[in-house]
């Protein structure tokens, strides 16, 4: 019997102001850019299942497409789509941590994949937690589109389990606000149709 091709959009919100590091800090997002809406409303597909994280900037994002024009219900919520936890960090810039954390950034920065922030997960940690998402809701919505709202890192996450990758290298993704990555599964195997396609207006 051919498996059934379950196909995941994955969508990073819009951007969010400030140059702090958001983490799972609940933040709003810059909703202004209505075309980048339409222009996802018009390639996402009808009867799709839609999925976001639980925080403000991933709600808000979803929200602002489907009203831009696209059919569908209210999104479910999945926690364990949510951005990495910074910790003691969330809401301060990179330099800041430097200043005040140095000892702990270091350390941070010569391992970003299993070193942990301050009262907060590694990306290796994320990754888990996305990884079985995937699976769980992959084999419960199996042949489905699955749209979903979320955060740079779990977007990465995902991209390294469809590349069949460590967890670290994707990391080196670049991973854009309002951008499409396009992820189908089919059996055990993935194939990636598209990578952080860019949907903000210059």
């Amino acid at each position: 019997m051919a498996e059934k091709t379950t196909r995941w959009w994955w969508l990073r919100h819009a951007p969010v102001s400030g140059s702090g590091i958001s983490g799972q800090a609940d933040l709003p997002c810059d909703l202004s850019d209505t075309a980048a809406f339409a222009g996802l409303a018009k390639v996402l597909p009808e009867g799709a299942l839609w999925i976001c994280s639980p925080l403000v900037r991933s709600r808000e994002t979803a929200g602002a497409i489907i009203k831009a024009g696209t059919e569908s219900t209210l999104p479910m919520i999945e926690p364990d789509f949510t951005e990495q936890h910074f910790g003691r960090w969330e809401g301060l810039t990179w330099d800041r941590v430097e200043k005040e954390d140095g000892g702990a950034a270091h350390v941070f920065w010569d391992d970003p994949v299993n070193a942990r922030p301050p009262g907060g997960e590694s990306f290796k940690n994320l990754a888990g937690r996305v990884g079985l998402a995937i699976d769980r809701l992959g084999r419960v919505h199996a042949g489905r589109d699955i749209v979903v709202v979320a955060h740079a890192g779990p977007i990465r996450a995902a991209c390294a389990l469809a590349l069949d990758v460590a967890p670290g290298k994707g990391l080196s993704l670049e991973i854009d606000p309002l951008s499409l990555t396009r992820l189908d599964c089919f059996g055990q195997t993935w194939r990636v149709g598209a990578l952080n396609i860019p949907f903000i207006c210059p």
